[in-house]
């Protein structure tokens, strides 16, 4: 069975939620660290393929010999190393995947220059967060179980069908909780594949082709995978 290589560069406030997410669904995991500190926590926390290198100095990660199949996560607690480390990374991988983390509308326009493929803005999750709270008690609740890293929930990416009964529904229109997962945002074909935040005020329509991720338990995005390539089901 193919697992995916991922490497995570920082190990700390949000790399280590990452790195540790990622582990429990198989995925073959290395993490980069400038930080003595944080090198140990990774090591102490049971990962094998830890390496201490200056990520400011492109001779030490060329030692990384990371191929294109690689998916590069920057998660650096310092937001100007984290562009720098974006911006060095793209320059020497041209095709690579990258993923950016930032807190801050000025960083992620930053690290989108900077080359990222994909950048998560922490800002934008936490307004979605707010809204779930003020709307949606049941689907924060599993947002928060997802945060405090309770075992078996996780992250699921997942592709509407072709005659699937969400086709043409609005988002507003399922009631995601009812199937005990929260839909956290989409991935929109007819928005270029940009990636969509489901935040308060946001009228969107689903349509097969589109890419949905999700937040549940693991067995729960299961059951809703297979439902959703059901034309009905009433």
């Amino acid at each position: 069975m193919y697992r995916a290589n991922i490497c995570i560069f920082g190990y700390g406030n949000h790399g280590k939620f990452i790195a540790r997410g990622l582990s429990d669904e198989d995925f073959n995991i290395t993490i980069v660290e400038s930080d003595k500190e944080f090198y140990k926590n990774a090591k102490n926390d049971g990962f094998s393929n830890v390496y201490l290198l200056d990520v400011t100095n492109d001779e030490d990660i060329k030692k990384l010999t990371l191929t294109d199949d690689t998916q590069l996560v920057c998660v650096m607690d310092d937001e100007h190393l984290n562009v720098f480390l974006t911006l060095s990374l793209r320059s020497l991988y041209p095709d690579i995947y990258i993923l950016s983390i930032s807190d801050s509308i000025n960083v992620t326009k930053k690290l989108k220059m900077a080359g990222a493929n994909k950048v998560i803005d922490l800002y934008e999750v936490s307004a979605n967060k707010i809204y779930n709270i003020l709307d949606r008690p049941v689907a924060t609740g599993l947002l928060e179980e997802f945060v405090l890293n309770k075992k078996g929930i996780t992250f699921k990416e997942m592709v509407i069908p072709k005659g699937s009964f969400l086709h043409g529904k609005m988002v507003d229109e399922i009631d995601f909780s009812s199937f005990g997962i929260l839909l956290v945002g989409m991935i929109d074909e007819e928005m270029g594949h940009s990636f969509v935040f489901i935040t308060a005020g946001i009228e969107h329509k689903l349509d097969s082709g589109d890419t949905m991720v999700c937040i549940g338990y693991a067995d729960k995005l299961k059951e809703f995978e297979k439902l959703i390539t059901q034309t009905d089901i009433n």
